[in-house]
């Protein structure tokens, strides 16, 4: 169980794309597997491509740290794992840093690595590393990155003040590249599709991040991680199969690994399709669209009618449909952004309007009002959206109470109809909301009536 955590003293530090160029270069040799802290898609798409397996959110906020546990040591197989910290390794939301980055770093028991933007610093960078060791020496700071470095001059003033004031290793300088500038856009980074040829950008960058770090000392550090107690093996799928469809292409892509694989443990058979190219959905007896950008495809979207008109027809049929996010806003009657209105499903009577600011962003408490597959319970989540869903009609139900967050209205979230749940706010499968196995539980019964 070799391991290490990649953090920062602040956000846009380029941690995610040294943790990009990690995975992928110690993935030439090595068997690696990623996770990232908190809630997060577009980051762990970059991670996945990189390692060549799925990567996991280690999140406090929706499950407790022994759940926490169980998932990470279920999921880190192979020869070493890298966790990607957000934010910087102080941050988080609770002030006693009981869900920050170095709490999660001392629960995995794993060496941090920090990665420091050098922009603008020389000397200065000597406090800042004696700080963050001293802020809680229980924090395994095991050796830094300098990002950003300016040239050889600026590389050898860094060392030396980190060589003469700390006791931290230098174990790499990465200079400042254009080829390890990822574009952003108002949710974060880009996905890894949306660079073109992601294939040759992640082995570029691997290539740049991989000659400027000590890849062997990064593997030594990684190997000083102590074991941690074993997990129980999963439970084999139960009750009858059933077929879900799920929306993945560069409209929609923002599911979490486990979550799908909570739906297969549960008896499903995942279909996967393409809502940009497709005709028609497949023969599945349930759909789950994700979030992600559809607002970006919002032109393709509407162009393929056809696709439209069937999904339009199965949902009012008595599909059993989740929505989330993106998902929601596709099944709108239409979708609103910069001055331009496009045609969408239909099936959610409202209209999705793209914002220049967030509508919605952050930790989410609901409760759970009993609608379709859904328990009466508090329900954990999380939002981040710049939509708004306008001319809903005054009769439309709710699967929610939004105790924290904004939801559809400041009220509400999850819009019901037909056998169809659509809200704003991202679900998380876990022991307290085990929204997978009750879905697919749905989708099984509605098929037996159909079939009764």
């Amino acid at each position: 169980m070799a391991r290490f955590f990649i953090s920062a003293a602040h956000k846009s530090s380029g941690k995610t794309v040294v943790s990009t160029g990690l995975a992928a270069a110690l993935s030439q040799s090595q068997d690696v597997r990623t996770f990232k802290k908190g809630p997060d898609y577009i980051d762990p798409m970059w991670l996945s491509a990189a390692s060549g397996n799925p990567c996991y959110n280690l999140d406090f906020n929706t499950m407790p740290e022994a759940e926490l546990l169980a998932l990470y040591a279920s999921r880190a197989g192979g020869d070493i794992s890298l966790i990607e910290a957000n934010k910087g390794l102080y941050d988080g939301v609770s002030l006693d840093g009981a869900d920050s980055n170095a709490a999660l770093a001392k629960l995995l028991k794993a060496p941090v690595v920090l990665v420091i933007d050098t922009v603008g610093t020389t000397r200065g960078i000597a406090p800042l590393l004696v700080g963050y060791q001293a802020f809680d020496p229980e924090v395994n700071i095991a050796g830094v990155i300098l990002n950003k470095v300016g040239g050889p001059r600026h590389e050898s003033k860094l060392r030396a003040a980190v060589e003469a004031y700390t006791d931290i290793p230098v174990i790499g300088a990465i200079g400042k590249h254009t080829e390890l500038e990822i574009g952003e856009r108002h949710l974060g980074l880009t996905t890894p599709e949306e660079t073109g040829a992601f294939k040759a950008t992640i082995a570029r960058i691997g290539e740049i991040v991989g000659g400027s770090v000590e890849l062997e000392t990064l593997r030594a550090i990684a190997a000083t991680a102590p074991a941690l107690p074993a997990v129980s093996p999963q439970a084999a799928p139960l009750g009858a199969m059933v077929k879900i469809g799920i929306a993945r292409d560069t409209a929609f892509g923002f599911y979490y690994a486990d979550d799908l694989e909570a739906l297969e443990a549960a008896g499903a058979e995942l279909v996967f399709f393409n809502t940009l190219t497709d005709a028609k959905l497949p023969e599945v007896d349930g759909l789950f669209v994700g979030g992600g950008f559809p607002e970006t495809q919002m032109a393709k979207l509407e162009t393929n009618a056809s696709l439209r008109a069937d999904i339009k027809t199965k949902i009012e049929a008595g599909l059993p449909t989740y929505a989330e996010c993106g998902g929601l806003m596709y099944l709108c009657e239409t979708l609103s952004w910069h001055g331009e209105t496009h045609q969408m499903v239909g099936v959610v009577k409202g209209d999705a309007v793209m914002n220049a600011r967030p509508q919605g962003r952050g930790y989410t408490r609901m409760n759970a009002l009993g609608g379709m597959w859904e328990a009466g319970a508090e329900v954990l989540a999380h939002e981040f959206h710049y939509a708004r869903v306008d001319n809903l009609p005054d009769d439309t139900k709710f699967a929610y109470e939004v105790l924290r967050g904004h939801g559809i209205d400041g009220k509400n979230d999850g819009v019901l109809a037909y056998n169809m749940l659509a809200g704003f706010c991202h679900l998380r499968n876990s022991e307290a909301t085990p929204w997978g196995s009750r879905f697919v539980d749905f989708v099984r019964r509605k098929q037996f009536e159909k079939n009764r």
